[in-house]
């Protein structure tokens, strides 16, 4: 009953829960540092921390994309195996 092959339903899974987890870190570093802005450098204004915290979420968007469609990072080829055989 216990597969050591990974179905698709797993890898699935295990990117999504990568991208969810980038997520809350990316996000969460974010905060941290619109905070620490907003009070040091912007006399406690609301909009370095959300400012900072979409940044965040933007990189973890980008990189859970770069992770389901590996098509889109610039600079790469996806050869087919005809191609390879030639």
């Amino acid at each position: 009953m216990s597969e050591k092959a990974s179905s698709s339903e797993n890898i699935v899974s295990q990117k999504y829960d990568r991208c969810l987890a980038d997520l809350l870190v990316k996000a969460g570093v974010g905060f941290s540092v619109g905070v620490v802005a907003s009070v040091i450098v912007f006399r406690r204004r609301t909009w370095p921390i959300a400012l900072s915290t979409g940044f965040g979420i933007g990189a973890a968007y980008a990189d859970c994309d770069r992770s389901f469609n590996p098509a889109r990072i610039s600079g790469t080829r996806i050869i087919s195996q005809t191609d390879e055989s030639k």
